[in-house]
């Protein structure tokens, strides 16, 4: 094989990657800050969001009652990639995530590639949350004062506006939060995530008083067609419990507590939807679901005959947002962070400042380009984007706890991902089907920036890696 080509598949070993992250390198680090709490509060924080707030009134016309199943089976068909989440986080406990499980076992190409991805996922999946961060924030002046901002500043060119501001605000503030520290950011992104939960179980406690079986009949009106249709779209109400495997490099005992803050999360969720969605059915029938946001609110006005209660699920709502921005641009940063660390990005980037241990330079490019996004860019397609980088990213998270088996069955395993290799195949097939039923326009945005990546790549990351430097000297 030529030395190009080799180049390109040359994988970093796992024990180097783990002597890399606990060695003394020159500048300060990443500081040992987080705790199982932490870490599972993370991931929770970067999925629950929009998608119950949204989704269910989306989700529910397809599927009836049977929208309830429609999660379990959204769950399950992340449970198969979150195992192997589990499994790489608890043998790789890096700040890499994805990239650093590719780059161990598929090569230095696929990893960038993944990586790349995730810049897209996170960055873009920031910048449309904020977005509806400023709606929620406009849906609640509207509530208590009957006044909202003008479309001028609350929208992006092409969509009515000059400039979004409360989602420029919104980032800015989660990155004053992220500058501050990681150990600062953690906490205010749990309490943000108690209140949010506390938020939903407030919503099931009143909708559960108005609870009538004969709206669960007929329970699956449109068929298994329709409940899998829905669990498709409901899936990506999921994506996010990956988060707390870009913390590998913050966790006080990451090979302990990353694969338990994943499962955890994943658990914690899929029992929150299911209550909500019960809750929801049971109180108001699936037929007057209709895609709106406001279903949820309007459950409770129709519960109380008050305003109060959807004033607070408005509330939860804004904060819900707010933590997955907080949660979600922390992931990116720190992802980031191990990319430059492997030289594929500039350095800069794996600067840490000496007194907060983070990397401030990071943060606040990352920032400044994701509040440009939201502010101004109106993202449309691109949004869904999001959604492909992340099940490519899990497929290889899928495909690299085969290899490594194969290859490392030696190394010291925190987790096993159980009925082996059964599991990770079923990962690798149920993200293959969902991204083919994606459209083509996602497609087509995914293929230009991947085109767009590798130029970057082949332009900047193949000269400056440091594994390839490393074996140049060597030879």
């Amino acid at each position: 094989m030529n030395p190009f080509a080799a180049g390109l598949i040359a994988r970093k070993p796992v024990d180097r990657i783990l002597a890399d992250s606990a060695a003394e390198h020159e500048g300060p680090q990443l500081k040992r800050s987080m705790g199982l709490g932490h870490l599972t509060a993370l991931s929770i924080g970067a999925s629950l969001g929009t998608g119950i707030f949204v989704i269910l009134g989306e989700a529910t016309p397809k599927a009836g009652p049977s929208v309830i199943v429609a999660f379990i089976l959204a769950a399950v068909t992340a449970l198969f990639s979150a195992l192997s989440y589990a499994e790489m986080a608890g043998t790789i406990p890096v700040s890499g995530s994805s990239y650093s499980y590719a780059y161990a076992t598929i090569g230095e190409l696929f990893a960038w590639v993944c990586g790349w991805c995730l810049l897209l996922e996170y960055g873009v999946s920031i910048a449309a949350v904020a977005v509806g961060w400023g709606q929620y924030i406009n849906e609640l002046l509207r509530t208590l004062f009957d006044v909202e901002l003008p479309a001028a500043i609350a929208a992006p060119p092409g969509d009515g506006g000059i400039v979004n501001i409360p989602s420029m605000v919104i980032v800015a503030l989660a990155c004053l939060v992220l500058v501050g520290g990681a150990t600062e950011s953690a906490r205010l992104n749990t309490a943000m995530v108690v209140l949010k939960l506390c938020v939903l179980v407030f919503f099931c406690a009143i909708a559960f008083t108005a609870f009538k079986s004969g709206n669960l009949s007929p329970f699956m009106p449109f068929g298994v067609n329709g409940m899998t249709a829905a669990a498709a779209m409901v899936f990506f109400s999921y994506i996010g419990f990956d988060a707390a495997s870009t913390a590998g490099n913050e966790a006080k005992n990451p090979t302990r507590d990353l694969p338990r803050a994943i499962i955890l999360s994943l658990g914690i969720i899929t029992v929150l939807y299911c209550l909500v969605a019960l809750a929801a059915i049971g109180a108001m029938p699936w037929q007057e679901f209709g895609g709106s946001e406001a279903s949820l609110a309007k459950i409770l006005t129709g519960v109380t005959g008050q305003t109060w209660p959807s004033v607070i699920l408005s509330i939860g709502a804004v904060i819900a947002i707010a933590s997955v921005v907080l949660a979600v641009m922390y992931g990116q940063t720190r992802i980031l962070y191990t990319m430059g660390s492997d030289g594929l990005v500039p350095k800069v980037f794996a600067k840490v400042h000496p007194r907060t241990f983070v990397p401030v330079r990071n943060i606040l490019i990352v920032g400044a380009l994701v509040a440009v996004l939201a502010g101004f860019v109106p993202l449309g397609e691109l949004a869904n984007a999001t959604s492909i980088g992340s099940l490519f990213a899990f497929a290889l998270v899928n495909v690299g706890v085969i290899v490594l088996r194969q290859t490392r069955p030696d190394l010291p395993r925190a987790f096993k991902t159980p009925l082996f290799p059964v599991i990770p195949v079923l990962g690798i097939g149920f993200c293959v089907y969902l991204m083919l039923q994606l459209e083509a326009p996602t497609w087509i945005a995914f293929a230009i920036w991947s085109a767009v990546g590798l130029a970057v790549y082949f332009g900047y990351g193949y000269r400056h890696s440091r594994l390839r430097t490393a074996e140049r000297a060597a030879s």
